[in-house]
């Protein structure tokens, strides 16, 4: 009998599965998403329906952008404030850093803007006598604060988890060679834990721009609000909440890309 010896040097891969391997690797999500796109935007220079939809719609871009900018400024440095208290070594600080968390994680979203919205701002304003006409007193200033006040509760953690992530060992090194502890922290945890956490505070600040159109709530003049107006006149509901959805997405997409990219930049020695 004739023993067959297997050529090792034989490619085992089936033909034309090499280009299938290539192909696996090709982004069909985004190629999905930019199709997702591309239809409002086809209908929008074809139809005179979605065209005024759009023109009518696009005026709310600016408030949301606004809010999601101010609430995430809000939150950025509360959230650090709440997740140093929450390391403090005081009990009643780590305490009130933990009860702020909790509350806020513990209640829905929709329920703080309305507390912070109607409850809490207004009371504020008459007890510091702002004049109910004055931008402090506008719901847009309302819903902003609250927006922020609510995602300080998760950056905070995220701050406390990257803090944490940063080696004791580091801390003790500078502390040894005469570092205050203000100054440990500006130049050796502060660095590197804004470097760990920076994917995350990305995620926020996404998840923050999708939450902003809850506002709409209040009668905040956002994308989500106009789009309620003119369907609620045009009742093109379809050409309306698509149009949405795309201008949302469009927006979700393009930061997630910019952060990607930004997180390479940084990551690259």
């Amino acid at each position: 009998m004739t023993m067959i010896k297997p050529d090792i040097g034989a490619d085992p891969t089936p033909p034309g599965s090499k280009v299938g391997y290539e192909w696996s690797g090709f982004p069909y999500w985004f190629v999905g998403i930019l199709a997702v796109i591309a239809f409002p935007i086809f209908k929008i220079f074809t139809d005179p329906n979605w065209n005024e939809g759009f023109q009518f719609i696009k005026d709310g871009l600016t408030l949301t952008i606004a809010v999601t900018v101010g609430g995430f400024i809000i939150a950025f440095v509360l959230g650090l404030i709440v997740a140093l208290g929450r390391m403090s070594k005081s009990a009643w600080l780590r305490n009130l850093a933990t009860f702020y968390i909790e509350i806020i994680r513990g209640i829905p979203v929709l329920v703080t803007i309305f507390m912070f919205g109607l409850v809490i701002v207004p009371w504020l304003v008459d007890l510091v006598g702002i004049s109910p006409q004055s931008f402090f007193a506008s719901n847009t200033f309302k819903t902003t604060v609250a927006v922020g006040l609510i995602y300080a509760a998760f950056v905070a953690e995220v701050f406390r988890a990257g803090i944490e992530s940063v080696p004791i060992g580091q801390r003790e090194a500078g502390m040894a060679v005469g570092l205050g502890r203000v100054q440990v922290f500006r130049l050796i945890v502060w660095p590197q834990a804004l470097k760990n956490v920076f994917p995350a505070l990305g995620n926020d600040l996404i998840a923050l721009l999708k939450d902003s159109s809850l506002v709409s709530i209040l009668a905040v003049r956002e994308l989500t609000q106009m789009t309620k107006l003119w369907t609620g006149r045009s009742f093109q509901f379809f050409a309306g909440f698509m149009i949405l959805a795309a201008m949302y997405l469009a927006l979700t997409v393009s930061l997630s890309l910019v952060l990607q990219w930004y997180e390479r930049r940084i990551a690259t020695p």
